[in-house]
């Protein structure tokens, strides 16, 4: 089993950058910074990628001409100490770069893995909405379902929605668009 490991930093050595970033080995696993804190994952297994790749796969067929729709590794990185990594991200055009997206997105999804149970529903939620990212999607491909959180006037996310199985969600933010937990997974839903 893998797990997700929080580095510690010798003291004195105040938090990470996203500079520090930079010097990361290419070797598959995800790093990401919030508050200056390092957060590293294992590479995902292959319900995640079928999952992420399909959920992407939907959602650029029914993005309207404004929207971009990308799928991880892309950065979300907002200021020097937070980089995010968000399964799939959706922005506006205008705010990404070719290599980040430096504002918040209008929906941000992560796949849930064993590893990654926790800090997916806590730090990377807490996290997006912070930085006011209306939509926040949680995808289990083991089960699968969706959670489909929103901001509510307040500034917090809200439950609006949850889809297990064959069960569809009608998203109308940040567009129209159908999901099917069960369609996610393609030919890997029938094992």
């Amino acid at each position: 089993m893998t797990v997700m490991t929080e580095i510690q930093y010798p003291a004195g050595s105040g938090p990470m950058t996203v500079r520090d970033l930079e010097g990361m080995p290419e070797d598959g696993r995800r790093y990401e910074l919030i508050d200056g804190m390092l957060h590293v994952s294992p590479a995902p297994g292959r319900r995640h990628q079928k999952t992420g790749l399909r959920l992407c796969g939907m959602l650029e067929a029914a993005c309207p001409p404004r929207l971009e729709v990308l799928i991880a590794p892309f950065a979300v990185r907002i200021g020097d100490r937070l980089e995010l990594q968000p399964d799939v991200v959706v922005g506006r055009e205008e705010d990404f770069t070719e290599k980040d997206l430096p504002a918040a997105p209008v929906l941000a999804v992560e796949v849930l893995s064993p590893s990654t149970v926790l800090y997916d529903l806590n730090d990377k939620k807490a996290a997006y909405e912070r930085l006011g990212v209306p939509s926040y999607w949680v995808i289990d491909p083991a089960e699968p379902e969706l959670t489909v959180f929103e901001l509510d006037r307040y500034g917090h996310y809200q439950r609006v929605a949850k889809a297990a199985g064959d069960e569809a969600f009608d998203a109308e933010r940040p567009f129209p668009v159908r999901i099917v937990p069960n369609d996610l997974l393609g030919r890997l839903a029938e094992r």
